[in-house]
């Protein structure tokens, strides 16, 4: 039996557009009942929300074969975190603050077993393999894994082509908030420059027959990521969908 097809791997290669939200509550319940709104995906963040290994894998283990496919998004490209999210079951990553080739590269190989990698076998302790429930895990789980670098830098702009000419980056995300404050518009997400410049690079990346993801959260910014091809669409984040909930109740009802 080989390792689990990574649907959202494949949907996206062939240009479909995926909707999805960041996950930064941090835990198990919230993940769950973010499953049940019905986003193809959905991305806990191991970056900006408080999570370590213990909590991803409880929010993987909620998610596990529902409708809504997980992606983790690690702090840095460290071997070693990849190499653990990849054995609690994660088949798709987001490294953040690529910005070069042979940053990507090395990602690519922190995913792959040995030849084409450097990951480490460990799979009779790991959920991806059912704990060796899986008898073929080791010689198909390469294939399944999708890797999302992360450029959110005027440098990682200017190595765009050469990261996306790397074997085995399945796509690309273009981090505005990061981006912005590269380009000295730090909290401008809605400055034309910035937007022109994330269109281009979304641009660049689907034309090189690459997935291409953006997180924005103004409808009319969502649209024109989209029209520029983007198809890895992040259209908001758990804790300020619920912060701002919780706000306009208060200002109605609130004494």
């Amino acid at each position: 039996m080989p390792a689990p097809i990574n649907t959202l791997k494949h949907r996206l290669i062939a240009g479909e557009t995926l909707h999805g939200i960041w996950l930064g509550m941090a835990d198990p319940y919230a993940a769950e009942i973010a499953a049940s709104a019905g986003f193809d995906w959905l991305l806990i963040d191991g970056e900006h929300a408080p999570n370590d290994i213990r909590s991803i894998s409880a929010q993987l283990a909620v998610l596990r074969g529902g409708p809504s496919a997980p992606i983790v998004r690690l702090p840095i490209g460290d071997p070693v975190m990849i190499k653990q999210a990849l054995d609690i079951g994660a088949q798709t990553l987001l490294i953040p603050m690529v910005d070069s080739a042979e940053q990507a590269t090395d990602l690519v190989r922190a995913t792959r077993y040995p030849p084409e990698g450097v990951r480490g076998v460990g799979s009779a302790l790991a959920r991806a393999s059912e704990f060796s429930g899986i008898a073929d895990y080791l010689t198909t789980a390469n294939e399944q894994i999708c890797l999302i670098v992360q450029v959110e830098s005027v440098k990682g702009l200017a190595a765009l082509d050469e990261i996306l000419a790397v074997e085995g980056v399945d796509g690309v995300f273009i981090g505005p908030a990061d981006l912005a404050a590269d380009m000295g518009l730090l909290g401008a997400p809605d400055h034309t420059a910035l937007r022109e410049a994330v269109y281009e690079a979304l641009r660049r990346i689907r034309a090189s027959g690459r997935f291409a993801g953006f997180l924005a959260t103004e409808p009319d910014f969502i649209e024109g990521c989209k029209a520029a091809g983007g198809n890895f669409a992040g259209v908001g984040i758990d804790v300020t969908s619920f912060a701002n909930g919780l706000r306009g109740l208060a200002a109605r009802f609130g004494g």
